[in-house]
């Protein structure tokens, strides 16, 4: 593949890193899963990952990336320039969910997800962005929610907030990384409840006290009733596959032809419309202000 580049990914474990990390492997890529505490707990995806590259024949690699630690996070990307020589794409995946009433959740646990779903991808980017600023030429995907714009169940607002200001902050990184030839695309997934571990993993809130008065008196059964009605809508044919397939086309599409937002919405819960009328607004007003050239990535030469 003439066009196979260098890819970093993050959260690449399970789930829509997992199948993100193989889908781009399988297209011709070499791809960093980014994975922690892989020589203890997640030894076992480590062997996966080797055992699927040797049976697919594709350049599918693992490296140490717990993206909650600076120290983490410096060696993994240091160590991927060092064996490649560059990065052309780095996905911003990692993520986590937390269920349960927001007033349960400590403030602690809130800043928790804010730091596993945030500022895990400012340190990735702290640490990746020199090398692609230097080569003056990459690619930014974000793994955004569906949640950020479009319909919000109860009880995911620790996740939902947290994913709201990882795409304000993709967003704001937009502009700033264009007239260094670095294109952002930001993906939407919706609500996937078969495919990944999202709703099996997902946090509990440390005030069980507090939790327990939301499960009788006027919101008794809503925590049920809320899950099997957003179940409901998803189609049966729905595939958490798809979103890796998805961040497959914004990767090899044309550099300067990527889009700026990717939905993948089985549910349809409206994110799309309200993105649509909130990206039309942001091109709007940079053209306003006479930095239109930020909308699109610089070209050298």
């Amino acid at each position: 593949m003439n066009n196979a580049k260098v890819i970093v990914i993050t959260g690449a474990s399970s789930g829509f890193g997992a199948l993100t990390a193989r889908a781009l492997a399988r297209a011709g890529h070499t791809v960093y899963a980014g994975i922690r505490d892989t020589a203890s707990r997640n030894a076992p995806q480590v062997v996966a990952a080797r055992q699927f590259a040797r049976e697919h024949e594709v350049d599918l690699r693992t490296v140490e990336l717990d993206v909650q630690s600076d120290a983490s996070v410096e060696a993994g990307i240091a160590q991927v320039i060092a064996e490649t020589g560059r990065i052309d794409v780095i996905v911003h995946n990692a993520g986590h969910m937390s269920y349960g009433p927001a007033e349960a959740f400590t403030p602690e646990q809130f800043a928790q997800l804010y730091d596993i779903n945030v500022l895990s991808a400012q340190r990735v980017n702290r640490a990746a962005l020199p090398q692609l600023r230097a080569q003056r030429q990459g690619l930014v995907v974000w793994v955004s929610s569906s949640s950020v714009r479009g319909g919000t169940p109860p009880f995911l607002s620790p996740y939902f907030a947290a994913k709201a200001a990882m795409d304000s902050l993709a967003v704001s990184y937009a502009g700033e990384l264009a007239r260094w030839g670095i294109e952002t695309s930001i993906v939407m997934p919706g609500a996937f409840t078969k495919g990944t571990n999202h709703f099996a993993h997902s946090g509990k809130p440390d005030d069980t006290a507090r939790s327990a008065e939301y499960d009788s008196g006027p919101y008794a059964g809503l925590s049920e009733q809320s899950l099997k009605a957003l179940a409901s809508l998803e189609p049966a044919d729905a595939d958490a596959a798809s979103v890796a397939e998805g961040i497959v086309r914004v990767v090899d599409t044309e550099f300067g032809q990527r889009p700026f937002r990717v939905h993948i919405d089985p549910s349809r819960d409206g994110c799309e419309e309200v993105s649509e009328v909130g990206d039309r607004i942001r091109v709007e007003f940079l053209q306003r202000i006479g930095l239109q050239d930020l909308l699109l990535p610089r070209v050298e030469g």
